[in-house]
C-alpha cells in the first residue's frame, strides 16, 4: 500500500489589512528532500526537491529549477521550471518556463510555453478541466 502525505494549510485572518498576499501561505519541499508517495495539498505547493508519486493541489503548483516530479500532477495552476515525467492536468493555466523539461501528456485550459522549454507528449486544451483533489 502506498504512502500518503496530506497537507492542509490555512491562511491566518489578516484583519483590516489593505493588501492581501495569497502567495504568503504555501507548502514547500526543499532541495535535497525526497517524497515517495501521494501528496494532497489544500493550498499552493512548491517542489524544489524530488517527488516520486502523484500530487493533487487545490492551488498553484510550482516545480522549481531543481525540482523533479515522476508522477501525475492535478492542480488549478502550475508553473514548471524543473523536470516532470508524467501526465499533467491543470484546470486553468500551465506555464512552462525556459528551463522546463516535460515528458508526458497535458490537459489544460491555457498553455504558456517559453522559448527553450522541452515538451515531449500530447496536449489537449479544453474549456473546463475538473481537478478537484480527491
Amino acid at each position: 500500500m502506498g504512502s500518503h502525505l496530506i497537507i492542509s494549510n490555512t491562511i491566518a485572518n489578516m484583519a483590516k489589512e489593505s493588501t492581501y498576499n495569497a502567495g504568503a501561505s504555501y507548502n514547500a519541499l526543499t532541495n535535497g528532500s525526497k517524497i515517495i508517495g501521494k501528496i494532497f495539498a489544500d493550498s499552493d505547493f512548491r517542489i524544489d526537491g524530488e517527488v516520486e508519486g502523484d500530487i493533487s493541489c487545490n492551488g498553484k503548483l510550482i516545480i522549481g529549477q531543481n525540482g523533479l516530479l515522476k508522477g501525475t500532477i492535478t492542480c488549478q495552476n502550475a508553473e514548471i521550471i524543473g523536470f516532470v515525467t508524467g501526465n499533467i492536468i491543470v484546470s486553468d493555466t500551465l506555464t512552462l518556463r525556459s528551463s522546463a523539461q516535460i515528458k508526458g501528456d497535458v490537459k489544460t485550459k491555457i498553455l504558456v510555453v517559453e522559448p527553450n522549454a522541452v515538451f515531449n507528449g500530447s496536449c489537449s486544451m479544453r474549456e473546463v478541466v475538473n481537478t478537484e483533489a480527491k
